[in-house]
């Protein structure tokens, strides 16, 4: 099991809450006819975002895949049109859910959290709502 988050186009992605799910549950159906690792087949601020978390984050797959495969940082991106979907080590969700949120506002592009207990969805532009202490505690079993 991992620890799932999702950028998206904002302009792509329905407005509403119940049409967003179901719009996220059809983009991981995963049916566009390209490889899910070619960047070149998304937008250019998806891009920039890829860019700024695949220093830290690298991808288990493409040409960016680095030598070492155990290094629990190394998560699976699968590249759509309009969505990036990135699974990451448990042991890495605090730090993978600070950083996608940091380069998702950056690079102006949607937050998703799949793993997340209330399926938070930023937009560029909204305020960022604030994290409880306890929430990764939470989250991680650990309280």
């Amino acid at each position: 099991m991992s620890y799932d988050l999702m950028v998206f186009e904002p302009a792509a992605a329905p407005a509403s809450k119940a049409e967003f799910l179901t719009w996220y549950e059809q983009q991981t159906e995963w049916t566009e006819d390209h490889g899910y690792d070619d960047l070149a087949v998304t937008t250019p601020k998806l891009r920039q975002w890829y860019e700024a978390m695949a220093a830290d984050f690298p991808p288990m797959n493409g040409p960016d895949t680095p030598e070492d495969l155990d290094d629990p940082k190394v998560s699976d991106y699968s590249v759509g049109q309009s969505v990036i979907y990135v699974a990451f080590a448990w042991s890495q969700a605090e730090a993978a859910y600070k950083a996608v949120r940091a380069a998702a506002e950056a690079a102006g592009v949607g937050f998703f959290d799949a793993s997340g207990t209330d399926a938070e969805i930023w937009l560029p532009g909204q305020v960022a709502p604030a994290v409880k202490p306890n929430f990764w505690r939470r989250l991680l079993g650990l309280s």
